[in-house]
Parts: structure tokens; sequence; C-alpha cells
């Protein structure tokens, strides 16, 4: 789960990690009046999207007055915000967050991830901030320091100092840096998150060091240990099939081919996806209907696949276990008569209850296609997706 800027700079700050002053607003006028309650001589608006790179876009200006500061609000508050990250679809702004602006000196990347690969928690930083940490990676590598957290200890302070100093830090820099350094990081653990990404992380004349920008993600399956971060959840800024899946507890991503996938199990889905593209075709999305699929929940899993108006061919593959081959049977028949499916349906059902499962297939007399295998099961599909193009193209 993403949350916006603002939230992530209050979370930050409720460990150590120093901020400017600022608030969110929804509309011009309490843009303006969030202005004068701050006070100062000037004011950054920023679009709140779960998106990086919003000065290139035009979401980020600066003002020196508070018409200044009305104008830019309305003129990012109700539109579609397009960077490189969101693609050509963008996110609608529907909330500015506005700071009191003063001068820096300099601009640092810090990072704090999750290297899975090294089943550790990774520190990220480089002294060229302000770009994204891809095109300092492509452009300086060398420029880049990092830290491994050993989990039994988590990060110390003679590792932030370390960092502090390879920055380039002065003595009074380092001390503000370590303490904004051991907050990231402590805000990581404590919160469950998955990322922790300041940047900039600048460096003011008088030796202050502030946390210009800020971006967290955490961890879906542990959000039911931290209520206060999950109402922090924006739908409006997620996949509408994504934020609707999670309602009903299943886990999808939606991608851009034509086959849709209905799977039960994370490493089948996965397996099934490869082998759809090894035969040729795309899959539309990520669907894993989990261990309890019941008919009611395969009929929503339906309902997910069938939003998505690119796809061609729908291909069920089940390998049951804690399922049931009947139950999965019974929701796809109750999907194909309740919500009447105009695609070719493949389905391959194995395991638990399979012969009970096929059964209630045959029986239904619906025009579902049954495979034996997952080789055979990904072939009908990619055949039933190409007929399908074949017959939209036919005179």
């Amino acid at each position: 789960m993403d949350i916006h800027e603002y939230q992530a700079k209050d979370l930050l700050s409720g460990y150590g990690v120093p901020i400017q002053r600022g608030s969110v607003a929804y509309s011009a006028d309490q843009a303006s009046f969030v202005a004068s309650e701050l006070g100062g001589w000037h004011w950054a608006v920023k679009a709140q999207i779960h998106s990086g790179a919003r000065g290139k876009a035009g979401g980020i200006k600066l003002c020196r007055t508070y018409h200044e500061v009305h104008d830019a609000a309305k003129g990012m508050l109700g539109r579609k915000l397009v960077t490189g990250q969101t693609g050509p679809e963008g996110k609608i702004v529907q909330r500015v967050y506005i700071e009191v602006a003063e001068k820096f000196e300099r601009e640092i990347y810090f990072g704090v991830v999750l290297d899975r690969k090294a089943e550790r928690v990774r520190i990220i930083a480089s002294a060229q901030g302000g770009m994204e940490i891809e095109e300092i990676a492509k452009s300086s590598p060398q420029a880049i320091l990092q830290v491994i957290v050993e989990p039994a200890v988590g990060l110390q302070p003679f590792q932030a100092r370390e960092i502090a100093f390879g920055l380039g830090l002065n003595i009074k820099q380092v001390s503000r840096a370590v303490t904004a350094i051991l907050g990231a990081y402590r805000a990581f653990r404590d919160l469950d998150a998955s990322m922790v990404e300041i940047n900039p992380l600048v460096v003011t004349a008088d030796d202050r060091v502030i946390a210009l920008d800020a971006k967290m993600s955490f961890d879906d399956n542990a959000l039911f240990r931290h209520p206060t971060v999950a109402e922090m959840r924006d739908l409006s800024q997620e996949d509408p099939r994504e934020a609707e899946a999670s309602q009903d507890n299943l886990n999808y991503v939606g991608l851009e081919g034509d086959i849709g996938c209905i799977i039960n199990g994370a490493g089948l889905a996965m397996a099934t996806m490869d082998t759809i593209k090894y035969a040729g075709g795309e899959p539309a999305n990520f669907l894993d209907v989990g261990g309890g699929a019941s008919p009611e929940r395969v009929a929503k899993a339906f309902k997910l696949v069938l939003s998505d108006g690119n796809v061609k061919a729908i291909l069920v593959n089940i390998f049951a276990g804690i399922n049931r081959c009947d139950w999965v049977a019974q929701g796809v028949v109750q999907a194909v008569r309740d919500i009447g499916i105009k695609v070719p349906l493949v389905v391959r059902l194995a395991g638990t209850n399979e012969t009970e499962g096929r059964r209630i297939i045959a029986d239904s007399a619906l025009p579902i296609i049954t495979a034996d295998t997952l080789a055979d099961a990904v072939r009908k599909a990619v055949a039933a997706a190409r007929s399908v193009d074949r017959q939209a193209t036919s005179p």
C-alpha cells in the first residue's frame, strides 16, 4: 500500500525526521487559507498523487503570494496529472499539500528498502539528490552508498554516521543527518514498511537537514497491526479493479494482455502466466482466488476479470488441495449463468473432488472448454483468444 507525501511526512516526523511546516488542502480557497496560517513568504503547492516525478509534470508550484497559491491549487485540483510513473492514463489530483518553502544548498537521495534477495533491509544514499535512483545508478553508480542492516541489531548510529560522512556533510550537518537517517529506519521497521524514500533530503545554509519530499509503501499483510496506517489508504489512487479485489480478499494485478486468469495459489498463477507467454499469448491479469474458493468467491473473480475490456478468453486453472474442485465448478457454472460470459472459457481442474467438479461442468451443458493439463488448457485458451481476434477482423 502506498500513501501520499503529506501522510509519509507526518509519520516520519513522529520518528524525529525533520520536515517543513505544511498542511493538506482540498480546495483552492482552503489552500490560500492554509498558506496564511503557515505564515512565511514563499510556499510550495504540491499535487498529492501516488507517483514521483510530479515536478516535471507541473505538479509542484512555487508561490510568493496567497493569490498564487490559490491559482496553483485551482490549476491542479480535479485535473489529471500524467508523470513518467503514472503512464498515459495519469492520476486525478484530489488534494494538494501546502508547504513553507525556503532555499537550500544541497540535495541528497536517501532510501530504505527491503532487499528480498539478500533477505535484509538495505540503506541507499547518494549525494546526487533530486534524481530518480534508477537514473543515478545508470549515470553515476559509484555515487551510490549502500549499507546492509543486520536484523538482529538494526541500523546502528555508527553506520548512519558513515553514510552521512560519505555524503560529504560537515560536522554539524552529520549529527542532524544521523537523526533523520535513524528516524527513517525506525519508521520503516516499526510500521512494517517495504520502502521509505526521501528524495530530496536537503541541506540548508544554516546546516539544517530536512526531508523535502517523502514516499512510503507498506506490506499489505501487516496492515492489521497498524490501523492508523491502514486508514491512510486512498483507493482513488489505485487501479479500481485491484481496489475492488482487495475488498473481497482477492489478489489481483492488472496486466496488458487478453487472456484473463483465475487461479488458486500465487506459484501456480505465475507458472500459468509463464506458460501462456511461452504459448504465444499474453495474460490480462494475475488473480489468485486463494485457498477458500467458494462458489461466491469464484463468481466475484469472474466479474473482476470481465471488468477488463481487453479480455478475449478466460482461463480457470485450479489445483485443489485446501480448495475443492466441486466448489470451483459450482462457482464457474454460477458465474456463466448469472453474469452471461460472452468470451470463450477454458477450465482445468485437478486435485480434491476433481471427478465431481468435472461432472458438474459437463452436466451444466454450458459452452465451457475443459482441459486435462496446464499445457492443454493454455493451448486452448490462446487458440480461443486468437479466434476472437479473427472474428473481430473478418468482414
